[in-house]
């Protein structure tokens, strides 16, 4: 590695991929090439190695897809210090900008990663940022400086495990939840730092956040939390675990972005009505379905449910709320092949929307079975009504939220 001139914390100077991040900083015409350049594969890189050594070409090639990769997650994306597996691992802007919003004193951010918590809580209040990777804690320094709150956060280079017993106030963490493995694991248990540790810092801070995955089995795992589950853009993507003096006086909470809107409560405070097929079908959130409170959303809008066990609502109106998909019924029909593409090829689509949440069915084959020769886009909802299996064409209802 040829010498550098960007100079780094002491806990950075000896980890190299910081120090091949150092050389990336004072070499941004390297990015700006790659950025610019429409060369791809093989022929962008030996482009770029005329011009540029080996090694750098590669980092700078591995930062540049991650910046791709966080163009989702991230206003500015294109100058964001991160790797892939950082930028797999972070919380979305938006997510962490409206959890930031709770932080009203010093809060430890840890495992903090590429920074996106601790720098949306930095925007509330002064951070300590801490990870055990020097390159994730250098990310987080530089990116606070790129939005701008550098001067309220200060990173610590060290294992969650060995901070000292004097740690108060408030905290934020997330936990790893790839530590053995390329995928994302479900169980709690899996996560490092141990539940274990994380109910011994709930019992030692103020209050908190633990932010852990939609799907896995926070449940019951952590005493007395107020579970709020959140939604970006119609995707479930965390459930944060709010406990001590940031708890709310609700169990569960479901939240939707960029909305904002939320409903809490706990899953059996309400009973919504059961009924036959309306005019319309509506698709709950996924955080509103992941927090238990489909009842209490269906009992708010006036909406019922078609079975138990079915998170499908139905109704008599159209309703624009950012809660739910509308879908306007034109048909019910039985669970049968037959008769299911008789009434497609009658509408004359083209392409099929395939929806289903309990009812196991395999959409593509399904799907090659129709016979899609018109224009008209579609909807096919397999569900239960009051027990029984059946299909529901439907058109979406595009809403202006």
């Amino acid at each position: 590695m040829t010498e550098m001139a960007y100079p780094l914390p002491e806990w950075a100077v000896d980890d190299e991929e910081c120090r091949w991040m150092a050389q990336l900083r004072v070499t941004p015409q390297l990015l700006t090439d790659i950025r610019a350049t429409s060369l791809t594969g093989m022929p962008q890189q030996k482009w770029l190695r005329e011009r540029y050594a080996d090694d750098l070409v590669r980092a700078g090639l591995r930062l540049h897809e991650a910046r791709q990769r966080a163009a989702a997650k991230f206003s500015k994306s294109d100058d964001l210090w991160a790797d892939r597996v950082s930028v797999e691992q972070s919380t979305a802007e938006l997510v962490a900008r409206h959890k930031a919003k709770r932080f009203h004193a010093s809060t430890w951010d840890l495992c903090c990663g590429l920074g996106g918590d601790a720098i949306a809580i930095a925007g509330q209040t002064d951070v300590t940022a801490v990870d055990l990777s020097p390159a994730m804690c250098l990310r987080t320094l530089w990116n606070a400086e790129l939005y701008g709150v550098a001067d309220r956060l200060r990173v610590r280079c060290t294992d969650a495990h060995a901070l000292p017993g004097d740690v108060r106030g408030l905290v934020h963490i997330d936990p790893d939840r790839r530590p053995f493995s390329s995928g994302r694991m479900s169980r709690v248990e899996d996560y490092v730092p141990s539940v274990d540790f994380l109910l011994v810092l709930m019992s030692r801070v103020d209050g908190g956040a633990i932010k852990v995955g939609p799907a896995s089995n926070f449940g019951g795992k952590f005493g007395s939390v107020e579970t709020e589950l959140i939604s970006l853009h119609g995707e479930c993507k965390e459930a944060t675990l709010w406990f001590g003096s940031l708890m709310g006086s609700t169990p569960f909470r479901a939240t939707v972005l960029p909305s904002g809107e939320t409903i809490a409560g706990h899953p059996l405070d309400a009973v919504a009505e059961q009924s036959g097929l309306g005019a319309y079908v509506f698709d709950p959130d996924p955080a509103v379905v992941r927090a238990g409170l489909v009842d209490l959303l269906a009992e708010r809008l006036s909406l019922r449910r078609l079975d138990p066990a079915e998170e499908y609502l139905t109704g008599d109106q159209p309703i624009s709320s950012p809660f739910v998909q509308a879908f306007s019924v034109l048909e019910e029909l039985p669970n049968n092949d037959r008769e299911l593409r008789h009434a497609v090829r009658r509408r004359e689509w083209g392409a099929v929307e395939i929806k289903c949440r309990h009812v196991p069915i395999d959409a593509e084959s399904i799907r090659k079975k129709l016979p899609l020769e018109g224009k008209t886009p579609g909807v096919i909802f397999y569900l239960r009504i009051a027990g029984k299996t059946r299909c529901v064409l439907a058109q979406r209802i595009v809403s202006p939220i």
